[in-house]
């Protein structure tokens, strides 16, 4: 399993104090290779932006639904963070028809 801790170089304060949570957690589940508090981060980025754009309670909703698309992914570490930002991209424009409807799961799009 990678620790939370050791990944805390960068890490915001709230992601370096849910280490242990994380952690925890990720051994509760047997996830390994997770990334630690850059994650954490992540998600709480990807969560802030579908709250503020979208509506809160959309937050923990979306971030479910990245963790079960980004499960089905050949590389779900990989697929997390694009989806993320490929989310927190929909979030910011959700007022504007553009962004919507874009599939974020397209692999045949992936570098």
């Amino acid at each position: 399993m990678v620790s939370g801790s050791d990944d805390t170089t960068d890490a915001s304060p709230e992601a370096t104090g849910m280490s242990p949570w994380v952690d925890a957690v990720t051994q509760e589940l047997g996830l390994t290779g997770v990334g630690g508090a850059s994650v954490v981060d992540l998600v709480l980025d990807m969560t802030s932006d579908v709250a503020h754009g979208v509506d809160r309670p959309a937050a923990p909703v979306t971030a479910f639904l990245i963790g079960l698309a980004a499960g089905r992914a050949d590389d779900p570490a990989v697929a997390a963070r694009d989806y993320a930002q490929k989310i927190s991209a929909l979030a910011a424009g959700w007022g504007s028809s553009d962004e919507r409807g874009v599939p974020a799961n397209d692999q045949a799009r992936r570098a």
